[in-house]
């Protein structure tokens, strides 16, 4: 009787527990559809695996379906806000195949106020080897959609294009950025909670995108394989009113897996850092020259030091892993536990370089020594992966540094999927085309930098390594691979570190560069994570203006592209009465910027002017 009553029912509806977002699930499981204030966001849409090695599910029924409402405040660790509450309403339908197979299958789908997640379950008791998804995401209309080209090392820019105007034959990266058609609507599709699965990508269709698991290495037909049961990752919908309302989202971060134990030993903070201002193949590493740059992070205030490529024994020019390399072992005039002493004594932590294929065969025995030295976190590089192999090495590389109370960095890595809620060591990542190319290309152009905010962002924290103080503009900009420029001003280079998550920030440029500099008053005392988070204007293709609260202080950040503008900013996101705002906007030329104070109020605004590839940074403080 319980089955026939679910079958015949039309549709199994979710909705948000504001009721502003529905969707509706297929009695058959075969397609679902989502609705936000009455619009049709994602039109009919395949839902489903695909087995490796037998027949697809088909003709599916329902035996079961269950409804549940979590709400909850969660408290945060290190990242955009102190806390998020997590509110949603959630439905789990499982499946039966009417055939003599009798396979089951379950959709688990939640709905929240600023979006839809969903992923499919196989149950416990056999094994499972899957080739590929179904999930689709159709249109009836054709959205302009922010898209950026899926490649091994996810660092590359973004363009806005109908989605009928896309190859189908090029794979496209999370996420992708949409407007719906009155759009009312803007949305985010992207996954999270990769554990125990593959990470993927979409294929474009004339009428919407389509997911395509990462194959295991070397064997196209299988993707994801499991001894017991098996859960996917989340497909994830976010949406708001404005693009930039999707930026203060943390649904990527709750529908992932919780953490568990004591994170209050997670330090967020700025690093100085030694690549990025000198050669490509990296300085001869030397007592002096570390001590130099540890010398610097105290003077500024920065709690950590990020010492890169070249300080292992036997290291070689990048960016093979030689296996000649011991990261057990210095370089022989590298006194280890002298410079971690030295800059103990300075209180600086020393962070670590490492290539993912000297640390992944004996994790262990490299981190035990490094916590015996007494250092404080790594950074993992050239991994450019994200099949189920990688996945899971990103998984156990999390929870080993946890388990020691290191920091993680991950670089050369696909996109964060929640691992970093999951364990809040892992403080930050690359996955993201950042600052490293002002060395080598022109491709870091002030329009890249403001749409970063609206598109890679969205799904966690970014290693995009600011602070180069060699400022100009893109008709200025020269590629030069030692002390590099970049092509926006000094006032954007101060607004990144309000605008781009990122836990542990680095003061990318050489010491030399910041000495008697303007601005730099503003990236010795601004913080790295925040109580709050707030887009107050702006979209992907003009510019950015977001505030930030840290306890009572409030930090705004505004980064235009090539077009300078004169922004207002509404101040109703302050408390009543009085504040001193410091004020930080471009100056005469590009190296410079003027630092102006003044009083204002929660009902009034704030006028900046930006000139093109610029910027501007503002601190609100309480009177």
């Amino acid at each position: 009787m319980i089955f026939a009553m679910l079958a015949s029912a039309s549709a199994f509806l979710v909705q948000s527990p504001d009721k502003s977002i529905e969707v509706q699930l297929s009695t058959d499981g075969s397609h679902y559809t989502v609705q936000r204030g009455g619009e049709e966001i994602i039109a009919p849409s395949p839902l489903g695996v695909t087995p490796a090695n037998e027949a697809g599910y088909s003709d599916l029924m329902p035996v079961e379906a269950r409804r549940n409402h979590i709400k909850r405040r969660v408290a945060l660790t290190a990242t955009k806000a102190a806390s998020t509450s997590e509110d949603y309403n959630s439905l789990v339908v499982t499946y039966r195949e009417k055939t003599s197979l009798h396979r089951q299958i379950s959709i688990e789908v939640r709905a929240y106020n600023d979006g839809i997640a969903f992923r499919y379950l196989l149950p416990k008791g056999q094994a499972y080897a899957i080739k590929d998804e179904l999930t689709g995401y159709r249109f009836a209309y054709d959205p302009v959609c922010e898209v950026t080209d899926y490649t091994s090392s996810h660092e590359n820019t973004w363009r806005a294009v109908p989605v009928s105007q896309l190859d189908s034959a090029k794979p496209l990266d999370m996420p992708v950025v949409c407007a719906s058609a009155s759009g009312r609507t803007h949305f985010a599709i992207t996954q999270s909670n990769l554990a125990g699965y593959a990470g993927s990508a979409f294929q474009a269709r004339p009428d919407g995108f389509q997911v395509h698991l990462t194959p295991h290495p070397g064997d196209a037909g299988v993707a994801v394989t499991s001894p017991d049961g098996l859960n996917s990752a989340w497909r994830v919908v976010m949406m708001a009113d404005r693009a930039g309302d999707l930026i203060s989202s943390h649904m990527i971060g709750n529908v992932a897996t919780q953490p568990v134990g004591d994170f209050s030993w997670v330090k967020p903070g700025k690093a100085a850092w030694d690549w990025w201002s000198g050669p490509t193949a990296g300085e001869k590493p030397t007592m002096e020259r570390f001590k130099r740059f540890i010398d610097f992070a105290a003077e500024s205030g920065f709690p950590y030091f990020l010492i890169d490529a070249g300080w292992a024994y036997g290291s070689t020019p990048c960016c093979n892993a030689d296996p000649k390399t011991d990261i057990t072992r210095p370089e022989p005039n590298i006194d280890m536990p002298e410079l971690v002493r030295y800059a103990n004594e300075r209180h600086v932590g020393l962070l670590l370089w490492v290539h993912w294929q000297h640390i992944a065969p004996r994790i262990d025995e490299v981190l035990d020594t490094y916590q015996k030295w007494g250092i404080k976190g790594i950074k993992i590089d050239f991994t450019e992966r994200d099949d189920q192999e990688m996945v899971k090495f990103f998984h156990d590389m999390a929870e080993a540094t946890a388990r020691r109370h290191l920091l993680l960095d991950m670089h050369g890595a696909y996109t964060p999927a929640g691992l970093e809620r999951t364990y809040p060591n892992y403080i930050t990542q690359e996955g993201v085309l950042g600052a490293e190319y002002n060395k080598f290309s022109d491709r870091i152009t002030p329009a890249h930098n403001v749409r970063l905010a609206y598109t890679r962002m969205l799904l966690g924290p970014m290693d995009y390594t600011p602070g180069g103080f060699h400022n100009g503009t893109p008709e200025t900009y020269k590629t030069r691979e030692i002390m590099p420029m970049t092509q926006t001003t000094r006032g954007q280079a101060l607004a990144m570190y309000v605008v781009y998550d990122s836990p542990l920030q680095m003061v990318s440029d050489d010491p030399s560069a910041y000495e008697g500099q303007s601005g730099f008053d503003f990236i010795k005392t601004v913080p790295t994570a925040w109580d709050e988070t707030r887009f107050l204007d702006g979209t992907p293709e003009t510019f950015v203006a977001l505030a930030r609260r840290r306890g009572n202080t409030w930090y705004v950040g505004v980064m235009t592209n090539a077009d300078g503008r004169s922004v207002t900013l509404p101040l109703t996101f302050l408390g009543k009465g009085a504040y001193t705002a410091k004020i930080w906007q471009d100056g005469a030329d590009a190296n410079s910027v003027v630092s102006t104070t003044k009083t204002i109020h929660s009902d009034g605004s704030l006028s900046l002017d930006v000139k093109p590839a610029g910027g501007a940074v503002v601190v609100l403080t309480p009177k």
